[in-house]
């Protein structure tokens, strides 16, 4: 197996198949004045820590694997990390237990108490038959129906716009043969890329409209690898190229802000906060 094909495995054990640094400011907790309109939103997007399918190289979308050790030790030092420098006025969550376990284990550790609401359109995405699988015959599968090898197809699809160009191609192939599984998966379909990027924008929009008439400045957003990528790229194209191939790193954090209509994504894969914690 050579270097690249080595890389997407470990794509797919990360989300499907399996940077810039910053803090973010710290918001007024004490103002609750029913009137109060935020000048701008910030939404902290928070990857889930490590999980055991992660760990074994397996895709792991819809299905479901609790953190490991590492994945709970990683998100306890962001949330130290984070400590008060950042009061998050929301939380959201994908309705995943890795997802909900790591928010609940980073406002633990940062010392705040909120409500974490739970939304199913922040999943990663759904790899229908080829849930928990080995990445690895995942692309095999897709490489053979288009009479190429796995190297072959890796390379040529690595080339079609960095890191979200390789996971649209690789899920809009996985999502076109799993048709031909409807039957057996009709419940549970593999789930192309604008599927993910629609549902995912939708709800991101939900929040934002949220805070914005509530007067909330801070968000915090814990979702998946590819997911987040996916939405992130759909509030700024450019920012794909700042995602390594491996993927968004478990529990790194990209801030994103929102103002007079306009996002402006700041930091990609940020893990100045798990370094910080875990000097503590």
């Amino acid at each position: 197996m050579n270097r690249l094909k080595k890389v997407v495995v470990g794509m797919l054990s990360i989300g499907l198949l399996a940077g810039c640094s910053g803090g973010g400011a710290a918001t007024d907790a004490t103002d609750t004045s029913a009137d109060k309109k935020a000048d701008g939103v910030t939404v902290y997007f928070t990857r889930h820590g490590k999980t055991m399918l992660n760990t074994t190289g397996k895709s792991q979308g819809w299905s479901d694997a609790p953190l490991t050790p590492a994945g709970i030790e990683v998100a306890e030092d962001v949330g130290t990390g984070i400590g008060k420098s950042i009061t998050f006025d929301k939380v959201y969550s994908s309705d995943s237990g890795r997802a909900i376990e790591t928010a609940e284990i980073i406002l633990d550790k940062s010392g705040q108490k909120a409500k974490i609401n739970k939304d199913k359109r922040l999943r990663e995405f759904n790899f229908g038959t080829f849930e928990a699988t080995p990445g690895a015959e995942s692309v095999e599968a897709i490489a053979k129906r288009k009479e190429l090898t796995a190297d072959e197809y890796t390379e040529k699809a690595a080339k079609e716009g960095g890191y979200n160009g390789f996971i649209k191609e690789l899920s809009d192939d996985l999502a076109e043969i799993d048709k031909e599984n409807v039957k057996e998966n009709e419940n549970w379909p593999a789930e192309n890329y604008a599927a993910v990027a629609k549902r995912s924008k939708e709800a991101l929009d939900d929040i934002v409209d949220e805070a914005s008439e509530n007067g909330d400045d801070s968000i915090l957003v814990v979702s998946h690898g590819m997911t987040l990528a996916t939405l992130l790229n759909e509030l700024d194209s450019s920012v794909s190229a700042d995602i390594p191939m491996s993927g968004l790193e478990n529990a790194s954090i990209s801030k994103a802000t929102y103002k007079n209509g306009k996002w402006k994504v700041e930091t990609i894969n940020d893990m100045s906060y798990a370094e910080k914690g875990a000097e503590k």
